[in-house]
């Protein structure tokens, strides 16, 4: 699919048929992460595949924004494994999983997948429900599925800021 069109027609899915996403179509998503930029190429992200029954169930103690998704990833980053800036100390990795987080939308519309980016979360629940260990951080939700037939982007999906409130160009 052409970038453009990609970008034009993505939205967030919040209803999805029941079925999981076969592993080929994982794979592709997946492979898309696996490619994104991360500083200095340290790669601290860490994806958690949900893809079955028992897993989402668990999904579902952690958010009510699960919209019945059949599959999610779950974003994370390892704080131990993070680029860090030397002037405050700031990490990439939280930014690095966000990118691959993109990406992994990115390529999900490629294949024809819905999505829905979601930060409303319960990270404890996430960590007592997936056994996540302390120096991984969950950062976002992509629940993932082929759309169904009355999934349809919410009014606000067509509604932009003028670029002039959002672009400046060398200083504020």
């Amino acid at each position: 699919m052409d970038f453009e069109q990609l970008i034009d027609q993505r939205y967030s899915v919040r209803d999805f048929k029941p079925e999981h996403l076969s592993q080929a179509v994982l794979d592709k998503i997946i492979a898309a992460g696996h490619k994104a930029p991360t500083g200095c190429n340290y790669q601290p992200q860490r994806i958690l595949v949900l893809n079955t029954d028992e897993a989402i169930a668990k999904l579902r103690q952690c958010t009510k924004c699960h919209f019945n998704a059949p599959t999610a990833l779950l974003v994370c980053h390892n704080k131990t494994e993070s680029w860090k800036r030397i002037y405050d100390g700031a990490l990439s990795s939280p930014v690095d999983a966000t990118i691959v987080t993109t990406y992994t939308m990115l390529a999900a519309q490629n294949e024809g997948v819905g999505s829905c980016w979601v930060m409303h979360f319960d990270p404890a629940a996430m960590r007592e429900q997936f056994n996540i260990p302390e120096q991984i951080e969950p950062v976002a939700l992509l629940v993932l599925g082929f759309p169904s037939d009355k999934a349809k982007p919410i009014d606000m999906h067509f509604a932009f800021r003028p670029v002039e409130e959002t672009v400046l160009y060398e200083t504020f």
